[in-house]
């Protein structure tokens, strides 16, 4: 298989942040979607992107706690949006498009950490799957007429390192014949943010949409690492004795800042004009390294794997996810 996961030389590196990456960059008349812009990296992307000049929208599934925490906060509105009820996400993308504004950026950010039992959408999918690629694949595709309307757009669809731990469960995705595993669920998630990436470039790039999966990192302070509990933190080295962050960006520890640099990269860097389908690490393209160590409490090992860019299985998830789609929309 052919790839084109090469490192490019940015001269950016692990320790960059987002103002490092928008050095120069005027997002002045730009508009930009940020799925759960509101808090985490989300929200650290947001605040960046509007100090650049950027109008931003922020999709969220408690809009008044999404305002509250973006208030005071140049050219930022909050959209009623849940990726896991299809009506809503359909209202989202009515409600853009009624505006009549362009789309430059939409960044699909928005993420569900699953607990140890398994949680199912009205539909009866399991929820990692449901918000983290079906809810952003239905959200992208809706917005296609606001992104071709920009003359030249962008879609980030925010990955992680763990989508080297699974491929897609192709013959059971929703865990419908048991054997849950919360983190082989959300492995394959992230799966299927890669192969989303690459299949929708090879689509859209004839529109002038470009499109990056984009791995922040691995970074403590967030809602989803926090949540896993202090013990956990500890051992995989997220927190020290203390409980402060563990921040070593060359091994993947970062600040907000350093996590959310990758993601504002790929969606405003000129770097990568005339480019897409990649996988972004550390503000640069990653490498393809099918023999990467397991991660350890040391060191995260996060580069791309062929099962995430294969382009064979990036048509074939299109197409389930159509599928699963249409099944329960009729």
């Amino acid at each position: 298989m052919t790839h084109k996961q090469r490192p490019i030389g940015t001269g950016f590196t692990p320790a960059s942040t987002v103002d490092d990456v928008l050095a120069g960059v005027d997002l002045t008349g730009k508009n930009v979607i940020v799925t759960a812009g509101h808090s985490g990296l989300g929200l650290v992307a947001t605040r960046a992107l509007s100090r650049a000049g950027a109008s931003v929208v922020v999709g969220s599934r408690d809009p008044e706690r999404a305002a509250a925490a973006v208030a005071g906060i140049e050219r930022v509105e909050v959209g009623r949006l849940d990726l896991m009820d299809p009506a809503s996400v359909d209202a989202f993308v009515a409600r853009y498009l009624e505006s009549g504004r362009p789309l430059h950026v939409l960044i699909n950010n928005a993420g569900y950490a699953a607990p140890a039992e398994i949680v199912r959408d009205a539909r009866g999918y399991e929820a990692q799957f449901a918000t983290n690629h079906l809810g952003h694949f239905q959200l992208t595709l809706g917005l296609h007429p606001a992104l071709q309307a920009a003359d030249g757009a962008r879609v980030v669809n925010t990955t992680s390192g763990a989508q080297r731990m699974s491929d897609i469960l192709w013959d059971d995705p929703n865990f419908t014949r048991g054997g849950y595993d919360p983190g082989l669920a959300y492995a394959q998630s992230k799966t299927a943010n890669v192969l989303f990436t690459v299949e929708l470039d090879r689509r859209w790039a004839g529109d002038g949409i470009r499109v990056f999966a984009a791995h922040p990192g691995v970074v403590a302070t967030t809602s989803f690492n926090s949540a896993v509990g202090v013990a956990p933190q500890r051992a995989q080295g997220l927190i020290d004795d203390a409980g402060r962050p563990v921040i070593d960006p060359e091994r993947g520890k970062k600040t907000e800042a350093q996590g959310a640099a990758t993601i504002v990269f790929g969606a405003t860097s000129p770097l990568l004009d005339g480019m897409g389908g990649l996988y972004l690490n550390n503000c640069d393209v990653s490498q393809l390294n099918d023999n990467q160590p397991a991660p350890t409490a040391q060191e995260v090992t996060a580069d791309v794997v062929s099962h995430s860019v294969d382009p064979k299985s990036a048509e074939r998830l299109w197409h389930l996810t159509e599928q699963l789609l249409t099944r329960t929309c009729l």
